[in-house]
C-alpha cells in the first residue's frame, strides 16, 4: 500500500507540473524585480492591506507567533497593534466581541474602509469560541471600529474557516474554508446567510493535491491538506462570483441569485458554472478591467489571467514561497505577504521548516519575468 501511495503522489506531481506548462505564457523583454516591502520575524502574515495612508497585516493565531492578530507598519517598518492593544488582547477565557481571536484576512470595501475577517477560531481546525467569528469594519485612517457584524454559530459553525471577503454593492461574500460554503451578508442589516453548503463547488477534491518542493503538503502523515472554498472575487461589472477551492477548480454563479434569500439551495447550485481551471493557489485579487491575479503555490509563481483566459506568469522565485493574498496598492503595485504556510511545524511533525524572515514584498504586474536562459 506504502508503494502505491507513493506511484499515485509521482502521478499526481506529474500531472500538475504539466498543468503549469501548458497554461503559462513567460514571454517578456523586461525583467521583473522583487522589491522587499518590509521583514518581520514576529508574525506569520498571510494578510495584507493599504488604505488610509497605512499598511496594514495579519495572521492567524495558530501558526503561533507573538505579534498582534492585525498590525499597521511604522514608518521604521515596526508592527503596531490596530486598532489597538485591547483589541489584540484576546486570551482564551477573555471575552471575544471586541477582540480579535484569529484573524485570516483584511480587505478594503469600495468606500474605502478595512474589513478584517476574524476567523474566531485560535486552533487550525478548532471550534469558533464564543462570540469570535466576526467581520470588523474600521476606518483606516482613524482607528475608529465603526461596525461588528457578529457570524454567529448557525453562520460559523463547528469546524468552519471564515476565510476571505469581497464586495458588492448591498451585499458582502464570504467563503468558508472549512465546512465548504459561501456566506451571503446583507451589509445593511447584518443578516447573514449560509449558501451552496457542501455544494459540489465548494468542496475540495482530493484529486487535486497541494504540491510544494515537489512534495503533496499533507495536513496530517499521509493525510493530504484539503482545503475547501477559499479565493473568490467579483466582476469588475459586479454580475458574476468566482470561488473555488484552494485547490481549484473555479465556478461562476449570478450575484443577482446570491443577493435573493428567496432562491431555492438547489436553484442556485443548478445556476453555478464552471469558470476557469486555476492550480492550487495562496490567494488573489482581481483589478477593475477583470484581470485576475493569483500565487500559484506550486512554482513560487505570481501569475495574470487576462479576461479572455489567456494565463502569464508575472514571476517564479524561490522567495515567494507561498505567498499569500495579494493586494493590488493605490500605486498599482502587487503587495504579496509571503506565509510560507506549508512549512510550519503544525504540517511537519511538530518540526518548523520556516525560513526566517518573513518577507512583505511587491512586483510590478504589468511586467513580466524574462525567459530564463538555458
Amino acid at each position: 500500500m506504502l508503494s502505491q501511495k507513493r506511484g499515485l503522489r509521482r502521478i499526481a506531481i506529474a500531472v500538475f507540473t504539466g498543468f503549469v506548462g501548458v497554461c503559462a505564457h513567460p514571454v517578456s523583454s523586461h525583467a521583473q524585480t522583487i522589491r522587499i516591502e518590509a521583514t518581520t520575524t514576529a508574525m506569520d502574515w498571510d494578510a495584507v492591506a493599504l488604505a488610509g495612508g497605512h499598511v496594514f497585516v495579519a495572521g492567524p493565531r495558530w501558526t503561533g507567533f507573538p505579534a498582534p492578530a492585525v498590525g499597521f507598519l511604522t514608518k521604521s517598518k515596526e508592527i503596531e497593534p490596530f486598532p489597538d492593544a485591547n483589541w489584540n488582547g484576546w486570551k482564551p477565557g477573555r471575552d471575544a466581541t471586541h477582540r480579535f481571536v484569529s484573524v485570516n484576512a483584511l480587505h478594503v470595501s469600495p468606500d474605502g474602509m478595512l474589513w478584517v475577517v476574524d476567523t474566531g477560531t485560535p486552533s487550525f481546525g478548532g471550534v469558533p469560541v464564543s462570540a469570535g467569528a466576526k467581520l470588523v469594519r474600521i476606518d483606516p485612517a482613524t482607528g475608529h471600529v465603526l461596525r461588528i457584524y457578529p457570524l454567529g454559530p448557525e453562520i460559523a459553525q463547528a469546524g468552519s474557516y471564515i476565510d476571505d471577503i469581497r464586495f458588492n454593492g448591498t451585499h458582502a461574500y464570504l467563503t468558508d474554508a472549512g465546512k465548504a460554503a459561501l456566506i451571503v451578508l446583507d451589509i445593511k442589516t447584518g443578516q447573514a446567510r449560509r449558501v451552496l453548503d457542501h455544494d459540489a463547488s465548494t468542496r475540495a477534491r482530493t484529486d487535486r493535491p497541494i504540491i510544494m518542493d515537489g512534495h503533496v503538503v499533507e495536513s496530517h502523515l499521509h493525510q493530504p491538506l484539503l482545503v475547501n472554498v477559499d479565493p473568490l472575487e467579483v466582476s469588475p461589472d459586479g454580475k458574476w462570483l468566482y470561488f473555488g477551492p484552494l485547490e481549484g477548480p473555479w465556478s461562476q454563479v449570478p450575484t443577482v441569485l446570491l443577493d435573493d434569500p428567496d432562491v431555492s439551495s438547489a436553484d442556485l447550485s443548478a445556476a453555478v458554472q464552471p469558470w476557469a481551471d486555476l492550480p492550487p493557489i495562496g490567494g488573489s485579487t482581481m483589478d477593475t478591467t477583470g484581470n485576475l491575479y493569483f500565487t500559484n503555490l506550486k512554482d513560487n509563481g505570481v501569475y495574470r489571467r487576462d479576461i479572455s483566459g489567456k494565463i502569464t506568469r508575472l514571476i517564479s522565485d524561490p522567495r515567494l514561497h507561498w505567498a499569500d493574498a495579494p493586494c493590488l496598492a493605490p500605486d498599482g503595485r502587487l503587495w504579496l505577504p509571503i506565509a510560507q504556510l506549508d512549512r510550519l511545524s503544525l504540517f511537519h511533525q511538530g518540526q518548523s521548516h520556516i525560513q526566517q524572515p518573513f518577507l512583505l514584498v511587491s512586483i510590478d504586474p504589468h511586467v513580466t519575468q524574462t525567459r530564463d536562459k538555458p
